[in-house]
Parts: structure tokens; C-alpha cells; sequence
């Protein structure tokens, strides 16, 4: 679909708000560019996938931003029932639905004569890791991949992260209940995506990423968490993905963030090798913090340059 015409300049960098289809409903993103982009040259582009729960106006839109400002065409956008894209259930975390939405996402950047269409990329951070790499072996026309402090768990580290066999099983008849709920009545339930004093937030502690306005807070993030979605999101596995992975690939990681053995056996798994580099920092760190947000996305530009083979204009020319 063509891109809406509200657009927002910025000194280097300019904003387009746009709208595609994903399976009957309608995504919105931000595409991020270049402000001067005269060449007319074929431009390598990105899609850009945050965390969990979250909409494109939080570390999606800041990679993507950081991204155009080194040439890149870089989209941000929210899934399906997330932030103003349509589609229900609301703020649920159903990983097939998100998987979908990024090939929709590679499609519309493709219908844009300005991309080189060999010269596309899928960055994911946190969760956006994980869809991300089941999307990139499922769709042929990525060619790179990139993943910034992915979430990459399986079976074992479910269990390690939320508390063993026996708390995993009681979420997931939670969630069983909730689905039926929803399918039998339409009502959704929800509990808070974040919080410091509710122990049935999905995320229950001090993460002040998310709760400070100066950081993740942002108003169009509306902090819940669809109890069905523990179904799809502890049942997922990104790691499997690996030995279908056949693009270039880099993960940035740090042994302080989230799972790193999950990244040790996901890198292990790919047919070709990865390059890992591993930086310090916490997980929140690398979702709008310094140095962590400038070395990954000086790392993840070396790999999309190496991987696209090709220069591309910088922002200074």
C-alpha cells in the first residue's frame, strides 16, 4: 500500500509513516532514510524487530534511525495487533503471526523502487532476535542477519528462566484457560507486560527500560501482556531455526544479558559460521544505551556492508 504523506524531517534523517497488508490486516512502520538520497542508486534496506511486547517506537525505532543514518533504508514497524496495526487478538504474543509479519515486511520493502532488492536484511533485538531468525530461514529473498542481544531459548532454558518444569506448566494451563476464554467469549486477559510491585506482570522486577518515559515508557507502548501468549512464547524455539539459517550472519551479545548459552548453542547450529561478538553490558543496555547501541550497530553495518558486498553513501557523503 502507498505510504501515508505525514512525514517528519530530521537534520540527517527522514521519517515516512507506511502501511502494508500482513495475512488481511493492515501493519503501520516508520521507514526510516537518508534525507538527501539524490544518487538514485539502489539502496540496501533492513527490517528492524524489537523485543517482546513492545511497538515500534521503542529500540526498533532507534536501530532503524541509527541504521539510516549510514545509508540504510530501515523499517520499524508494529505486528499484527500491536501498537496501530490492526488485527486480534491485541498485544499477544503469537510468534507464527509474528514471523508472518516480518516476510510482509521484507514484501513491502521490496515493492520500493529505491531498494536493492539484493541487498536485504533482517535485524532483530531481543525477541526480535528470534523471530527474526526463524523468518530469515523461511524467506529466500533475506540475504543477512543480524541479531542484537537476541532472547534465543529452547526447552531446557524456559525452564531455567521462569522457574522450572513444574511453573512452566502452570503458565502454560494459564494460557490454555485464556485461549479458550478468548475463543469462547472474545474477552482477552491481560496482565501488565511490566511491573515492580505486580508478581503476575509478565516481566516482574526493576526494569527501568520499560517504566521510565526517558527511556522504553513511551505512550504508545500500553504496558500488558496477553496471558494466552505464554502458550506460543514458551512453547518457541528459535534455536532449530539454525541449520536452515544459510545467510551471512552476526549475533552481538554480552555473557551479562539475556542467555547467552542459548546464543552459544544457536551459533554452534549454523551451517555456516557466525560471528559472535561478545561486548559488556546488561540486556536493557543494548536497547537504547551507550556505548552498547553504537558498538552493535557499527558491527551490525561492517556485516551488512560484507554481506551486501557493496559501499554505500554515508550520511557525511
Amino acid at each position: 500500500m502507498e505510504a501515508d504523506r505525514r512525514i517528519e524531517e530530521t537534520p540527517m534523517v527522514r521519517r515516512a509513516r507506511v502501511t502494508f497488508e500482513s495475512e488481511g490486516e493492515q501493519l503501520v512502520g516508520t521507514l526510516y532514510q537518508l534525507a538527501q538520497t539524490e544518487d538514485g542508486e539502489p539502496r540496501p534496506a533492513v527490517v528492524v524487530a524489537g523485543s517482546w511486547t513492545t511497538v515500534k517506537e521503542q529500540m526498533a525505532g532507534l536501530y532503524a534511525e541509527r541504521l539510516a543514518r549510514l545509508g540504510y533504508l530501515a523499517l520499524a514497524f508494529d505486528f499484527t495487533g500491536h501498537g496501530e496495526s490492526t488485527g486480534h487478538p491485541r498485544d499477544t504474543e503469537l510468534v507464527g503471526r509474528k514471523v508472518g509479519d516480518m516476510s510482509s515486511a521484507v514484501s513491502h520493502l521490496l515493492e520500493n523502487p529505491m531498494v536493492d532488492p539484493e541487498s536485504v536484511g533482517l535485524l532483530g533485538v531481543c525477541a526480535g532476535g528470534g523471530y527474526a531468525a526463524v523468518a530469515a530461514a523461511n524467506d529466500p529473498r533475506v540475504r543477512s542477519l543480524a541479531l542484537v542481544a537476541p532472547w534465543l531459548h529452547d526447552a531446557s532454558l524456559v525452564h531455567q528462566v521462569y522457574g522450572g518444569q513444574d511453573a512452566v506448566r502452570r503458565k502454560l494451563d494459564e494460557a490454555a484457560l485464556a485461549r479458550e476464554e478468548y475463543a469462547r467469549t472474545g474477552t482477552v486477559r491481560y496482565v501488565k507486560a511490566v511491573s515492580e510491585t505486580d508478581p503476575e506482570a509478565a516481566m516482574y522486577g526493576p526494569y527501568d527500560y520499560y517504566l521510565s518515559p526517558e527511556r522504553g515508557g513511551v505512550p504508545e507502548w500500553p504496558n500488558r501482556f496477553a496471558v494466552m501468549g505464554w502458550w506460543d512464547w514458551l512453547t518457541f524455539s528459535p534455536i532449530p531455526s539454525a541449520p536452515r539459517i544459510d545467510v551471512p550472519t552476526i549475533v552481538v551479545h554480552s555473557e551479562q544479558a539475556a542467555l547467552p548459552d542459548g546464543v552459544r548453542r544457536f551459533a554452534t547450529l549454523l551451517p555456516t559460521a557466525a560471528r559472535v561478538l561478545w561486548l559488556e553490558g546488561t540486556q536493557f543496555d543494548f536497547y537504547d544505551q551507550e556505548p552498547q547501541v553504537g558498538s552493535a550497530v557499527e558491527a551490525v553495518d561492517a556485516h551488512f556492508r560484507h554481506s551486501f558486498d557493496r559501499v554505500r553513501p554515508t550520511a557525511g557523503g
